[in-house]
């Protein structure tokens, strides 16, 4: 008898035990271990999504940005899909995070995080390098591209490609951690919003700094505009006030105190004569919600002679009128869904933007450039009391005119802190 066969009588009791071993079933899983698994290889492809989104996204992004470099738009709206399904991924990866250690964060937290902080990256760029804006959109193409190539190779040991992208043996093994969870949550909460709250103040600060030249500031305490006083080798002189549409009362009872006598102020404001504006300009409604006073209320100098030194509206294009008409009527009415919609469904025309920047700057520049020469030969002081965007170029061309800096004084237009509004403390002097 040869082994592992048991014989009984009669011959057909004998069982080769051998061949009963080869055919019978594996042991089973327990239910926690079949959940373990399908909850492991639901997370391999969440995350398999999430980086071959990413990685479309930046190939995409890269060819479509290489083209935007010769002026050739084919692929924003593919770019527009794979980015808006690859921000709700990496959204859903973040939150996934903080439940769970299975996800490794040391590769897919630069997933998550790549296009928030590419965003918060470019801002000073945009600022000081307005005009390079697509190159510096190209080099984030490319670095996203690396990123994702390079993450790509260390979850697949090697560029193979294989699905799912990444493997199960990538995960971890513990499924919840409180631990995992309440620094998550702390980390967010106390070190990350704060970091990008202020980073972000800081970057509206150089903003308005550099695109005012210094005319107007955002500091801590509120907003502030710096008047500037140019005088003559004749003695003539022309002190520019930043003006702001709203802002604290002290602010302008303060300044219409501060006008000599023998003054000409040069006003700002455009006249409606053919009444083309259907809704008036208006900044009540804002002023009443920011808790502050419009100027046109409360800008009433006491000393020298108000003379109206702006265009009318027919000389803005009608583009121009068109798009006035349908903003003022939000400010003056408020937000509704039917006037909301009307805007953000406007279409300009081509070069409508810098039609706009024409008639509400440079024409206007152009005429109060005119009214400051024709009125230098009745007054030896004239006032420049108008809105801060226009008076960089106001003050590069009356400086070709021979006129020097000689002193600026500070003055807090609105103010951030409540019980500061007195007026003594509303301007500082600086000789120069």
């Amino acid at each position: 008898m040869r082994p592992g066969f048991l014989c009984k009588t009669p011959i057909s009791n004998c069982i080769d035990t051998a061949s009963l071993a080869a055919v019978s079933p594996p042991p089973l899983l327990s239910k926690s271990d079949r959940k373990s698994w399908s909850l492991r290889q639901l997370f391999a492809l969440l995350l398999s999504l999430c980086l071959g989104l990413f990685l479309a996204d930046a190939v995409v992004s890269l060819v479509d940005d290489s083209l935007l470099l010769f002026n050739i738009r084919v692929l924003a709206w593919m770019r527009g899909m794979l980015f808006l399904f690859g921000l709700l991924m990496a959204l859903v990866i973040y939150g996934l995070m903080g439940l769970t250690p299975m996800i490794p964060k040391r590769l897919f937290l630069p997933v998550t995080l790549f296009n928030p902080l590419a965003a918060l990256v470019v801002i000073p760029f945009a600022i000081y390098f307005y005009g390079r804006i697509q190159q510096i959109a190209w080099a984030i193409s490319l670095s996203q591209v690396i990123l994702g190539l390079g993450l790509l190779f260390l979850v697949q040991r090697g560029f193979k490609f294989r699905w799912p992208l990444v493997p199960e043996k990538q995960l971890g093994t513990r499924r919840f951690s409180w631990l995992n969870l309440s620094v998550f949550l702390l980390v967010n909460a106390f070190v990350l919003l704060p970091v990008v709250i202020v980073y972000l103040a800081l970057c509206a600060s150089l903003a308005v700094d550099h695109f005012s030249e210094g005319f107007l500031a955002l500091r801590p305490g509120g907003f502030t505009v710096q008047m500037r006083k140019y005088v003559r080798a004749d003695g003539k002189t022309i002190r520019l006030f930043p003006m702001a549409h709203v802002g604290d009362a002290a602010f302008y009872r303060e300044i219409s105190q501060s006008f000599p006598a023998n003054s000409i102020i040069l006003m700002e404001g455009v006249s409606d004569d053919r009444n083309l504006l259907t809704n008036k300009p208006t900044y009540k409604r804002m002023a009443k919600s920011l808790g502050l006073a419009e100027q046109q209320k409360e800008f009433r100098p006491r000393q020298g002679e108000m003379v109206p030194a702006d265009v009318d509206v027919d000389q803005f294009t009608t583009n121009t009128i068109d798009f006035l008409n349908l903003v003022m009527r939000i400010h003056s009415r408020g937000m509704n869904a039917r006037d909301v919609r009307e805007l953000i469904q406007y279409s300009p025309p081509p070069g409508f933007q810098e039609q706009l920047f024409d008639d509400l700057l440079r024409k206007r520049n152009q005429r109060l450039l005119e009214e400051i020469h024709s009125r230098l030969s009745e007054s030896d002081n004239i006032i420049v009391p108008w809105g801060a965007a226009h008076m960089p170029g106001i003050a590069k061309e009356i400086q070709k005119s021979g006129f020097r800096l000689t002193e600026t004084r500070q003055y807090v237009v609105i103010r951030f802190r409540s019980g500061g509004n007195k007026s003594n403390s509303a301007g500082k002097e600086s000789d120069k």
